[in-house]
């Protein structure tokens, strides 16, 4: 590690930062609308965005700093296991094909904003409604602070702040100030912000990714050569070398399978989805939102580079920033770093308006203010939006760093819990409210007592999200087997609540809004009463 600043690496990082800075400020005259003071202009960018606008702006939502620092991270302290974010990703595609579409035309048919809109139109139910609501701001609050350690990381290699001993308020200024600066233009731009800074964030990661996959490799003896040292690193360590050992196989493909049911149950990926303006562009993106696939897997690799290259670090996290700073030249290692910073910078500011979104339509509107009007919701997420991003950063600033893959692995297992209420929604009307509001409280508790009982050597609870699934013996992904107990309780419960004729809720919706698309009837932007039951 250089000793002091990097003062070259620093202003190509300040100038990124700066033109990142202006776009979002200027993000609040792009397409402006003629009513700025609806949830649905600022919170999705007023439903406007076309193929290639939405796939930036998903990329940057999904591919976040926690995939430049935390995926090679984990490769690099744990070995091939680390891969597991690569299936994953391949397998969510397919998935979100089949009901994606489906979601974006009730929720334009119904003027819908979140997910818990679309819920209680569809089971009639506020109580089930306020848990997914819930949920997605509790999993969604780590995940934030996922970015902000990404941007801290690269700071902390830059020699900005200081050392561990430096007084923490001097420390921490420079991820104060980056906080600041986006919670002002989140604030003033909404949406349309991180919209119009994605395409600046996704062509610096292409372009770094490019040039470390060739740049680095020929600096240190080609493919290899890294692939050996990094073999030798995991053999020694007993690791087993670069495929993992049999007893991990159970806990690779379950966390494989349920990180990728939960990546679009998270508020931000529904919020990127909602913005678009059809079905069809729905549609597209699922089949070329891939290519970011391509890309993780070469990111992946930087994990071995970072051994091959004898990068040494106490903070796993440090790893690729360090490797970037160790083998670029100091001008490119600034716009590795621009590109990591503003990798988190993206998807925050969409986490947080997702975030508020959620309690101002969920909570707000449905428990506090029923008659609230759209200018009154709009101004509630906004200051909603900064209180989220508040929350994120005294998670970062007084939790321990070292495991903050576990921060976003935990959300993880709660926002798994809300798929049967609403994927399940989405193709029927089978599942009763109540029981539904059953397997998720059942499958929340369950997940959060299993990670809470993990144990790591840094530190004593929620260690990792991994334990032995109950009747098999095997280890495996907490959440999915929280899943497996919400989906068996919601079965079991439905068939007695039937059984004893128990009320079900009003459906609102109808069997042809799945399937309307932009030109047909115009968006509600108010939630219609329940007034007429059309279950099927």
């Amino acid at each position: 590690m250089k000793d002091g600043v990097n003062g070259v690496a620093l202003g190509v990082f300040i100038f990124f930062f700066l033109a990142v800075t202006v776009m979002g400020f200027l993000a609040a005259r792009w397409r402006r609308a003629d009513d700025e003071h609806s949830l649905d202009e600022w919170g999705l960018g007023g439903r406007s965005f076309g193929t290639w606008v939405t796939w930036f702006l998903l990329g940057g939502d999904l591919y976040t700093a926690y995939t430049f620092v935390a995926v090679p991270a984990a490769i690099y302290a744990a070995g091939a296991a680390g891969f597991f974010a690569v299936p994953y990703t391949i397998l969510v595609y397919p998935l979100i094909f089949t009901f994606l579409p489906r979601l974006w035309s009730v929720s334009h048919k119904h003027g819908y904003v979140t997910t818990s809109d679309f819920v209680r139109g569809r089971f009639g139910s506020k109580g089930l409604s306020l848990a997914v609501a819930v949920t997605g701001i509790l999993a969604t609050m780590p995940y934030i602070a996922l970015q902000l350690v990404g941007i801290q990381a690269v700071l902390d290699v830059m020699g900005v702040g200081g050392g561990e001993n430096t007084n923490w308020f001097v420390k921490d200024l420079p991820l104060l100030i980056a906080f600041g600066v986006l919670a002002a233009y989140t604030y003033s731009s909404g949406l349309r912000a991180p919209a119009l800074i994605a395409f600046v964030k996704d062509t610096l990661i292409y372009i770094v990714i490019a040039v470390a996959i060739i740049y680095i490799p020929i600096k240190l003896g080609g493919f290899d050569e890294i692939f050996k040292a990094a073999s030798d690193k995991y053999t020694a360590a007993g690791a087993g070398g670069l495929v993992p050992a049999e007893a991990g196989q159970w806990t690779y493909a379950t966390l494989a399978l349920g990180s990728a049911l939960a990546l679009f149950m998270y508020p931000h990926s529904i919020t990127a989805t909602l913005s678009s303006r059809s079905r069809e562009v729905i549609r597209r993106n699922t089949t070329i939102l891939p290519l970011y696939s391509l890309m993780l897997g070469l990111l992946a690799l930087l994990g071995f580079m970072a051994i091959a290259a004898g990068v040494k670090v106490t903070n796993g996290q440090l790893a690729i920033p360090q490797l970037f700073e160790n083998m670029f030249p100091d001008w490119f290692a600034g716009v590795a770093f621009a590109a990591i910073g503003i990798g988190a910078l993206v998807p925050a500011a969409i986490m947080s308006i997702a975030a508020a979104n959620l309690f101002t339509r969920n909570i707000y509107k449905d428990f506090i203010k029923p008659d609230a009007t759209p200018q009154q919701e709009t101004r509630v997420s906004k200051l909603v939006s900064l209180l989220v991003k508040v929350g994120a950063l005294v998670f970062v600033l007084t939790m321990d760093k070292t495991v903050a893959i576990n921060f976003q692995l935990l959300g993880g297992i709660w926002i798994l819990q809300t798929f049967p209420a609403l994927v399940g929604g989405l193709f029927t009307r089978w599942f009763h409210r109540w029981a539904l509001l059953g397997g998720w409280a059942v499958g929340m508790l369950y997940g959060t007592l299993a990670a809470y009982g993990v144990a790591s050597p840094a530190q004593k609870h929620f260690g990792g999200s991994s334990k032995e699934i109950p009747g098999i013996g095997e280890i495996g992904y907490i959440g999915l087997t929280a899943f497996v107990l919400n989906v068996a309780v919601s079965i079991v419960l439905t068939f007695a609540l039937r059984a004893f004729n128990a009320p079900d809720g009003v459906d609102e919706t109808s069997p042809e809004d799945y399937t309307a698309d932009a030109g047909d009837a115009g968006v509600q932007t108010e939630l219609p009463p329940a007034t007429a039951d059309s279950t099927h």
